[in-house]
């Protein structure tokens, strides 16, 4: 194996470094890859064309991890690649890739990639250096230097199942650490998003980043603002909800990233940064981590809730110091808020709408007397307005005693329900010894007339 201390203090060479790993030389069996990937590489190779795995399954299968994916890269164009399989649809204009279909499972197949030095029709860069449009073909020495990190660089060949590694992949998987391939700033200016894919590849497998690599991501943050935000929500969507959600903020926040996805909560985190809106976005986070490592679900509107909670808040309570009663003054406040998220991170509208719902929740929980809790725990957001209650409470936005009768309400029978929103009984009447007729005159008691 390469010394990998040594490997890790030498930059990415501008000139391919070849270097071919046995099948004695690493851990990678065909037994851990997909039946149908296996299907692909090797009706490929029938065809007359060279297919390889790549990418993050590579790099996973190396660690031990079952891929989430299995990605091919092949010498075949995607024209070619549709005549070779029935069950293929060409997908994507900025890049132009094949899609496999076996039932539910996917099999992602790409063309080698091209260097191509000028810009023509196929390859389209902005005033900025990013990469709009890319479907120059190349060889595989040539696709190399087209991928991110040279451990998501790493090529599975079917022919021999030996390991392929241009770029010093190999040695930087075993000093976990995360490089890019090239120039970081120009990777950077071509694919602003490479910055998240960064962060989320560092946390969730605990690589540290190369410093050039930190160093650029500090120059060029704001460059992320240049993405559409519908492609910003489906990566933070890919951040938050990997089970490394709370590691991924704190990594964000430390890049400023996280200002270009979350504006208004970095705004309230700044001005109170070891106060309440931290330890509730901290604790929503975490919780969404342990729900993950549990095998639950988490939904990513009640995730977005607590990211936006606190410039709600801050708005509604001052449009109820000037006047303006609770419930419209949340309403208006969640109206403003997603309005200005929207253009960082597009949310869906069925994200928004639960969001509002559980926002709208909260007020309501202070009713806790007459038939108002029968009808709010019918509500199809309780739960999650309940925990979110919870939450609250739990970082001192919320009165605890409230959310534990909550609980508490909802364990208990619907007879004992209704004893727990019976108003307070009033003291007992003073007996004055008199009583009115209908017309209010004064009659006297029997006590009075002495008939006892």
């Amino acid at each position: 194996m390469i010394n990998s201390a040594k490997n890790e203090a030498e930059p990415v060479k501008s000139q391919p470094q070849l270097r071919i790993y046995s099948r004695s030389e690493h851990n990678i069996s065909r037994a851990q890859i997909s039946e149908n990937a296996l299907k692909v590489l090797y009706k490929l190779q029938k065809e007359g064309f060279n297919a390889y795995l790549v990418g993050g399954c590579v790099r996973d299968l190396l660690l031990g991890r079952e891929p989430k994916d299995f990605d091919v890269v092949t010498n075949a164009d995607p024209e070619q690649i549709r005549k070779v399989f029935r069950n293929c649809r060409l997908i994507g204009r900025r890049f132009r890739l094949a899609h496999v279909h076996f039932g539910r499972e996917v099999i992602e197949v790409a063309t080698f990639r091209g260097a191509a030095e000028d810009q023509n029709d196929k390859q389209v860069l902005d005033k900025a250096g990013r990469l709009l449009r890319d479907n120059v073909y190349g060889t595989i020495e040539e696709d190399v230097w087209r991928r991110d990190f040279t451990v998501n660089a790493l090529y599975y060949n079917i022919k021999d199942f030996s390991v392929v590694d241009y770029v010093s992949g190999m040695a930087d998987h075993e000093a976990a650490t995360l490089r890019l391939i090239g120039d970081p700033e120009t990777r950077f200016r071509e694919d602003p998003v490479r910055m998240l894919r960064a962060v989320r590849f560092a946390v969730k497998l605990g690589f540290r980043l190369h410093p050039d690599c930190e160093k650029s991501m500090h120059e060029v943050a704001e460059l992320l603002s240049s993405i559409p935000s519908a492609r910003l929500y489906d990566e933070a969507l890919k951040l938050f909800l990997s089970g490394y959600a709370l590691q991924t903020f704190e990594m964000l926040r430390h890049y400023g990233l996280f200002q270009v996805l979350f504006p208004a909560t970095e705004n309230c985190l700044s001005v109170e940064e070891n106060g309440f809106p931290r330890l509730l976005l901290i604790k929503a986070l975490g919780n969404s981590d342990s729900r993950i490592a549990e095998g639950k679900t988490v939904t990513a509107y009640f995730l977005w809730a607590a990211f936006l909670w606190e410039p709600v808040q801050m708005r509604a309570q001052e449009k109820i110091a000037k006047g303006m009663v609770e419930f419209m003054a949340y309403q208006d406040a969640a109206n403003e808020v997603i309005s200005l998220q929207v253009k960082s991170t597009a949310l869906p509208r069925h994200i928004t709408m639960a969001m509002r719902e559980v926002w709208s929740l909260q007020p309501k929980f202070n009713a806790r007397v007459g038939s108002k809790p029968s009808r709010l725990i019918t509500h199809p957001r309780f739960r999650a307005g309940y925990d979110f209650l919870l939450l609250r409470a739990e970082t001192g936005g919320a009165d605890l005693e409230v959310a534990k009768w909550w609980g508490k309400y909802q364990e208990v029978s619907e007879n004992e329900q209704r004893k727990m929103t019976q108003p307070p009984r009033k003291g007992p009447a003073s007996k004055t010894g008199r009583k009115r007729n209908y017309r209010g005159k004064v009659k006297e008691s029997v006590i009075e007339k002495g008939e006892l």
